[in-house]
């Protein structure tokens, strides 16, 4: 992967999560909601293991995963990162705005 994909890909991440966070913030009145999530997502996007087998294979899923997570790369982790910090970023905006008498709904 060349630097500027991966600038593009952490610039995207980041405007898809801060955005996902936005809306989920506002609609479920929840400020970290999608900070609490965003390792769900994580998980799913770097294994190929069916939510079920989590709870049915519990050592096999869990191997995956951790293989997963050793086998990313710098680039990866910096877009995966800068997707955090959207979600981060996402609740600080709804705190912000619910402390200068934003309501949403």
């Amino acid at each position: 992967m060349h630097i500027i994909q991966a600038v593009i890909g952490a610039v995207l991440y980041m405007t898809i999560f801060f955005s996902i966070g936005f809306i989920l913030n506002m609609l479920l009145k929840k400020t970290w909601t999608l900070v609490f999530i965003y390792p769900i997502f994580v998980i799913m996007m770097i294994d190929n293991v069916k939510l079920s087998s989590y709870v049915t294979e519990t050592s096999t899923a869990l191997t995956s995963v951790y293989e997963g997570l050793v086998g990313l790369q710098l680039l990866d982790l910096f877009m995966l990162g800068f997707g955090l910090l959207g979600a981060i970023l996402a609740g600080v905006t709804i705190r912000f705005l619910r402390k200068s008498g934003y309501s949403m709904f």
